[in-house]
This record gives structure tokens, C-alpha cells and sequence, in this order.
């Protein structure tokens, strides 16, 4: 086995003082050049690895961290990452962290700007951000920079210098995918790309997607397909996608881009009987009865509990073990139907 060096067998193979050693170490206090030379050669030949654990074992530093996520109450999309997030509290429980959620409504930008208010008086080292409104996250974003605070976003990507990673999925590419898939299932025809109950303007998550899916089509050569684009919100929107379907009968496919394809599923179920292809995102449960019922054909599982493990991870390691945290982290696209739905369902 490789021999573990001490500080103390350190300082005697470079002919010089324990404290010195220590200095050189943890970079701090004055060391003469001549020294730290003789310590840097000693450091090269046993390729000396500090133990970062038993070092921040040792470290009375309390690190904050919270994670500012919709309310899965109200949105279930949401749920499974609070199973990813109470899995990084768990496996890292035994260390000097301080890991706390914090929920906003996610129908209302007030209540997402005062949970980051709340957080902000909290003053934390890191912020995990599900950014679901643009708009109002660049704001936040610059008083956590003020504070020195560290932000990371999941889910949706936010174009801000200050942000340090982003964890999930390349969602242009996701939106290619989906074109795809419905291409190789859809009859020639009318396509509608159906955005529900979000602003468009101010989520980025649905223009990648939609911006993706028509990049799609746009190269196909002699595509026989028309695409529209539908913004549905509640309480309208059985209402309203029963007008654009009496007024558009050639439809031939449908692309969902949130969780909620299940509404419009529901609709399809009771006023037509003809075959429409069908992609949507996220397995909730409500998707996955039409997933297996036949009308939903194809979900994108954006796998977001894998996202906020690795987004509180990151910072973790890079608090604890000096790690450097990664710009980006990308998933996945994970293609599911009825077939295969039960393998990435826990």
C-alpha cells in the first residue's frame, strides 16, 4: 500500500519546521522562499494529496445552502426533486452544512420574489434557482452577486454571468427530439405547439423548446406540415383548444412543452376519436395514464430529481472538497412510452 504521509514525516524529509509545513499547506502565515522550495519538491516526489474530509471535519465553518423550488403542492413536476435534494442532505449529513427549501408559488411572481428576498436576508454561501420566471431571476440573481453568494440554476438555463452552473437539459436539442419523434408518427398536416399556463415571453424553457422544434422542420426538405403555435391558460383551456380543434380538423400531431400535457390529453379524449400524435414532457401521474392509455404516444422525462442532486452536489463539493463546480451539466434527453415508463418510475 502507498504510504500516507504526515505533516510531521513532511517536515523531516525537507528539513524543516512542522508549522512551516502547515503554512505551506493551508496557504497561510510568511514562508521564506528557500523553504517552500524545499517543501514543493518533497509535496512533487510523494505526490502528497491533502485529506480534504478529515480537513473540513476540522473546519468550524458552517455552510448555507438553500434551494429556492415551486411548490410541489401545487405543481407535482416539482415533487421529485425534493426527493433528490433530501437525498444530498442525507448522504452528506455528517458534514458542516446547513441545507434548506424554500417554496414559491409558481403561478405568481411576487411570491417568487419574496422567497428570494427571504433567502437573501439569510445571507448563504450557495442558492440553488429554479428559474421559472426569466425576467424577475436576472433580478435576483444580481442582489445574490451583491451579497457574494454563489448561484446555481436548475431546470431552465438563465443567461447571466453570475450564475456559476446550470444542471438539466440541452432544451433546443430537446425540442429537436420531440420533432422528430413526432414526425415519425404523424400523418401530413397541421401541428400545434401547445404552451400552458406560463408566459411565453418570460419563460425560456418553452421558446428552447418551441425554438428547437421548428429548427427541426425547417430543415426538413418538403415538409407537409404546417406548424402553429397555441398559448392555452386556465380556467380556458378545454374551452379554447375545443375551438382551435373544431376550427383546425387536418390537425395531425400535437408537441406539449411543460407537464401539463394531460389537459389537453383529457380534451382529445372526448371530442375526437381520431388518432393525433402526441409528445409531452415529465411523468407525472396524470401524463402516465394517458402515456398508457395510448394518447399520449411519447414523454420527455426531463429527470428532475437527477437535477437538483447534482445541483446541490456541486456546490457540496465545491464547499467541502475544494472541487471546482461545473459550468454545465447536461441530462439526457430519456425518450419514455407505455413500453418502458415503468423502468423510470420509483
Amino acid at each position: 500500500m502507498d504510504k500516507k504521509y504526515t505533516i510531521k514525516d513532511i517536515a523531516k524529509l525537507a528539513g524543516v519546521s512542522k508549522g512551516t509545513v502547515d503554512r505551506v499547506l493551508h496557504k497561510r502565515g510568511k514562508v521564506s522562499p528557500t523553504a517552500l522550495e524545499k517543501v514543493n519538491e518533497v509535496l512533487n516526489v510523494i505526490d502528497y494529496e491533502p485529506n480534504l474530509i478529515a480537513r473540513n471535519l476540522k473546519n468550524n465553518k458552517i455552510y448555507r445552502i438553500c434551494i429556492v423550488l415551486p411548490d410541489p403542492e401545487i405543481d407535482p413536476y416539482w415533487l421529485p426533486c425534493v426527493k433528490g435534494i433530501n437525498d444530498a442532505i442525507q448522504e452528506f449529513k455528517a458534514y458542516n452544512l446547513v441545507i434548506q427549501t424554500f417554496y414559491f408559488d409558481p403561478e405568481k411572481k411576487k411570491s417568487f420574489l419574496e422567497t428570494n428576498d427571504t433567502v437573501i436576508e439569510l445571507s448563504p454561501d450557495a442558492v440553488l434557482l429554479a428559474p421559472l420566471f426569466h425576467k424577475e431571476t436576472v433580478a435576483v440573481i444580481q442582489k445574490y452577486d451583491a451579497i457574494n453568494t454563489i448561484v446555481n440554476t436548475f431546470n431552465n438555463q438563465v443567461e447571466s454571468a453570475s450564475v456559476k452552473s446550470f444542471v438539466g437539459q440541452d432544451l433546443f436539442r430537446s425540442g429537436r427530439v420531440a420533432a422528430k419523434l413526432l414526425d415519425s408518427i404523424s400523418d401530413k398536416g397541421q401541428i400545434a405547439i401547445i404552451h400552458i399556463d406560463e408566459t411565453y415571453k418570460n419563460a425560456i424553457h418553452m421558446q428552447e423548446k418551441e425554438r428547437g422544434f421548428r429548427n427541426y422542420f425547417d430543415e426538413k426538405e418538403n415538409s407537409e406540415y404546417t406548424i402553429t403555435t397555441l398559448k392555452l391558460k386556465s380556467p380556458n383551456i378545454e374551452i379554447n383548444f375545443n375551438t382551435f380543434l373544431n376550427e383546425n380538423p387536418d390537425l395531425s400531431g400535437i408537441f406539449i412543452t411543460t407537464s401539463k400535457a394531460y389537459q389537453i390529453a383529457k380534451t382529445i379524449t372526448e371530442v375526437t376519436h381520431k388518432k393525433i400524435g402526441f409528445i409531452g414532457y415529465d411523468l407525472i401521474d396524470e401524463n402516465l395514464t394517458y402515456l398508457n392509455q395510448g394518447v399520449i404516444d411519447f414523454m420527455i422525462h426531463q429527470n428532475q430529481k437527477r437535477q437538483a442532486y447534482l445541483g446541490i452536489t456541486s456546490l457540496v463539493e465545491h464547499f467541502l472538497f475544494n472541487k471546482e463546480i461545473p459550468e454545465m451539466i447536461l441530462l439526457p434527453i430519456d425518450i419514455v412510452n407505455s413500453e418502458n415508463a415503468d423502468y423510470y418510475i420509483e
